[in-house]
């Protein structure tokens, strides 16, 4: 059986726990090969500084299986790249599965791949989806047809799991759960808007403000060079 491929672009300013936490999972899956894939093979500085170092360019990468978007404050840079965004739709023409998490979403959505399905996002981006045709849904993961995007950051792992559950079986999954000893038990439950009390919320909506106004900018005008 031929080796599964998966591909996760990496971009700088990326959060990498949207990254790393279903790479965690998605590498440990049988015959499966995950390949952190960028416009070239410098290293990629993150949001908070981690280096990461690509497997694979753009140019170089073969036909995926999957194809994974992160997100992060780059992500808006990404929506005005026509390399990547090229590179998205070549991609999913061809993949079984097209996915993302976190802001990851808004690429994809840029690329003019998720007009109709419904997706996931993060909480503060969420309703941005919107600009680009997409279904913004609140859960941790979302899957309409063949897209799978997860929420926000941490969701990631629980996307990990639920693509690993798709492509190799529930009991596979649920082995590399209990590998990574996933058994979440946070110290506060203070996780979602919902759940975090509405002053909290205000404050962070007031912090995450200026990168509110960038984004929703990046959005219009990717959404407007689709028409």
């Amino acid at each position: 059986m031929a080796e599964r491929l998966i591909g996760m672009l990496i971009f700088p300013r990326l959060t990498q726990l949207d990254m790393t936490g279903p790479y965690e999972v998605l590498a440990r899956l049988p015959n499966t090969r995950v390949h952190l894939v960028a416009h070239t093979m410098a290293q990629v500085k993150t949001d908070r500084g981690m280096e990461i170092v690509p497997t694979m360019t753009l140019a170089d990468c073969p036909q995926l299986d999957l194809v994974m978007v992160p997100g992060g404050a780059g992500q808006q840079d990404l929506m005005e790249d026509a390399v990547v965004l090229e590179f998205l739709r070549k991609q999913a023409a061809g993949a079984k599965y097209v996915t993302s998490v976190c802001t990851g979403s808004l690429v994809l959505g840029a690329a003019g791949l998720l007009k109709g399905y419904k997706s996931a996002c993060h909480w503060a981006w969420r309703d941005m989806l919107k600009d680009f045709g997409a279904i913004p849904v609140a859960e941790r993961v979302v899957r309409d047809r063949n897209r799978i995007s997860g929420g926000g950051v941490t969701a990631g792992i629980d996307f990990g799991l639920t693509v690993a559950a798709e492509l190799a079986g529930e009991e596979v999954a649920k082995s590399i759960q209990l590998v990574l000893e996933y058994d979440p038990q946070p110290p506060f439950d203070s996780g979602s808007p919902e759940k975090a009390g509405a002053e909290r919320v205000k404050r962070i909506r007031e912090r995450l403000a200026p990168l509110l106004e960038s984004r929703r900018k990046a959005n219009v005008e990717a959404a407007a060079r689709m028409q």
